[in-house]
């Protein structure tokens, strides 16, 4: 069947994948998405011809070199290498990337994806590029020195955050990043609290941060709005407003 059952049929591998950072899973499930989500997409604007046995269709090289299926293929990538660079998992990304190459070719649907964390980017401008080369750091084990190492978790997961909400990988992304913003601000309260601005107040408000233990969007939405002074972050009223309405569980 090809309809929207069929598309949600192949999202969940693929959202595993991408949850445990599992390249193999996300290899095999890769092409299958781009198939159906092309098809999809082609189908809404009135363009192909149901197929007569009832397959989603496989595309053409004409077609995996159109805009929309690169737009489908760089969001996908985008999440999975936002995951494995939280988690470190260089390996991961490099054998995502050889995969992708030896199928499709060196221009593969997703490859403006990579650049972001490959690229070194001396002054970034998109929010790609900004997530982009704060993974890049954490594939590569670049850990900033003490007295910049909270701001700069903040700022990365602030990043982070920002673009897994552009995602249709959003739940994906948030968990893993829920989980890293906590082992990250567990690191600051255990090591790191000399260094926070005005630790009197944010050391208690930290430890009651920790106390949720649900890995959520609230979550992480809380940490960066409450740690944003701690770690000397101006936020503007209505960024402040936009996290605190997503800080809040119904």
């Amino acid at each position: 069947m090809t309809d929207m059952a069929e598309l949600q049929k192949r999202k969940m591998p693929l959202n595993l994948a991408i949850v445990h950072v599992d390249p193999d899973a996300f290899i095999a499930n890769y092409m299958p998405w781009l198939e159906i989500t092309s098809y999809i997409m082609a189908e809404r604007a009135g363009e192909p011809v149901a197929p007569v046995d009832g397959k989603t269709p496989a595309l053409t090289p004409q077609q995996l070199a159109t805009g929309g299926v690169h737009n489908v293929g760089n969001d996908t990538v985008f999440a999975f290498a936002m995951t494995a660079a939280l988690k470190g998992d260089t390996a991961a990304v490099d054998t995502v990337e050889a995969a992708l190459v030896a199928a499709m070719g060196k221009e593969y649907p997703g490859n403006f994806a990579l650049w972001h964390f490959r690229a070194q980017i001396d002054a970034p401008q998109t929010l790609e590029d900004f997530v982009g080369q704060a993974g890049k750091k954490m594939l590569a084990g670049d850990i900033p020195p003490p007295p910049m190492r909270a701001k700069e978790n903040w700022n990365a997961g602030l990043r982070f955050f920002e673009k897994a909400r552009k995602s249709n990988f959003v739940s994906e992304i948030m968990f893993p990043l829920a989980k890293w913003t906590r082992e990250k601000w567990t690191e600051t309260q255990e090591k790191g609290i000399a260094f926070m601005a005005h630790i009197e107040d944010n050391v208690p408000l930290l430890r009651e941060l920790l106390e949720d233990p649900r890995n959520d969007q609230a979550f992480i939405a809380n940490m960066l709005l409450k740690m944003a002074p701690a770690v000397e972050m101006e936020l503007t009223d209505e960024y402040q407003g936009f996290l605190r309405s997503l800080a809040r569980r119904d």
